[in-house]
């Protein structure tokens, strides 16, 4: 057997601690960095992310979602990425987060749902004179009252799991509001066609046209499409909860709103104003003329009259 001389390096701690100091890691708030869990503590837990002392990570950083103990979250020697909240404090130590990699993954996907026009489901948590409150990826989302669709009073739709539209994604001013009248009146659209005759209730009248409920959901006669006659205004033609006869003459998806019209459903100009029942009763066969004028190329179909601009939540809510 050969001997060996060995020789001593004789590497000291101090000489360790300058090695250490040698090497920059450019630890700095805001980066995310793979860390491996070291020690679980009741309130929190010590990472091992390769810096001279092992990172903190409180208990209220572990997650999106209120949580009671680290072990929800964490196991040892689980090695995962770390949100860097802070700097070094007095004792070298970092603070770390997962909560804040989970919050901008969140924001990043209800922009892809956005962007998808997507419907998303979810239950509602917390009501407030506004509206009420929802989670969407862990984030809390609101619902305005004027965009919520039942009759039921808010305070007995916590628990209640909703369909909802996006209509404001705002990471920066931390706003996620939603649209629960909105998903309605898409899946409502979904089933009903240009031509189509649906019986519905006068729910509210304005000066330039009268909101009719259709199934829950609320579409807009407007006043040039009452009838063939001049009209000055909706009240003199209908009554609020009168049951009426309507065609759809347009469905526009990407606003939610569906226009509707008596005119074209008039056998004779200005039956509206004197018979409408006459009207009612021969609204499927004029329906079908009207159908049939649609699909001859050779005639212009009925151009709809130019209508003004109408505020979004008149259009959406039909309950006054």
């Amino acid at each position: 057997m050969v001997n060996q001389e060995v020789t001593s390096i004789g590497f000291t701690h101090e000489d360790f601690a300058a090695l250490l100091d040698k090497y920059d890691y450019h630890f700095s708030p805001g980066d995310i960095v793979a860390g491996t869990v070291f020690s679980i503590e009741p309130r929190g837990a010590l990472i091992d992310i390769g810096a001279k002392t092992a990172a903190y990570i409180p208990i209220q950083e572990m997650s999106i979602n209120r949580i009671d103990s680290p072990e929800e979250v964490l196991q040892s020697n689980e090695t995962r990425e770390f949100f860097i909240l802070t700097d070094e404090n007095e004792d070298g130590q970092l603070t770390l987060s997962i909560r804040r990699i989970e919050y901008m993954r969140a924001w990043e996907r209800v922009r892809q749902l956005q962007a998808e026009d997507a419907t998303v489901r979810s239950a509602v948590f917390a009501t407030n004179r506004g509206g009420a409150l929802v989670r969407i990826e862990g984030l809390r989302g609101f619902i305005p009252g004027s965009h919520i669709s039942t009759r039921k009073p808010k305070e007995d739709l916590v628990g209640e799991e909703l369909p909802l539209k996006f209509l404001e994604v705002d990471e920066d001013r931390n706003r996620l509001v939603l649209s629960h009248r909105r998903a309605l009146v898409e899946r409502k659209m979904n089933r009903l066609e240009v031509g189509e005759v649906v019986t519905g209730t006068v729910r509210g009248l304005k000066p330039y046209g009268a909101f009719i409920d259709i199934g829950g959901v609320s579409g807009l006669l407007h006043i040039s499409e009452i009838s063939h006659d001049h009209i000055d205004t909706p009240h003199s033609v209908f009554n609020v909860n009168d049951e009426v006869k309507v065609m759809i003459i347009d469905l526009d998806a990407e606003r939610g709103r569906i226009s509707l019209s008596t005119k074209q459903l008039e056998p004779e100009p200005g039956d509206m104003v004197k018979n409408p029942q006459v009207v009612y009763d021969k609204a499927e066969e004029m329906a079908a003329k009207y159908r049939e004028r649609m699909l001859q190329p050779a005639q212009p179909a009925i151009s709809a009259v130019e209508e003004e601009p109408l505020v979004e939540e008149e259009l959406l809510s039909a309950e006054e």
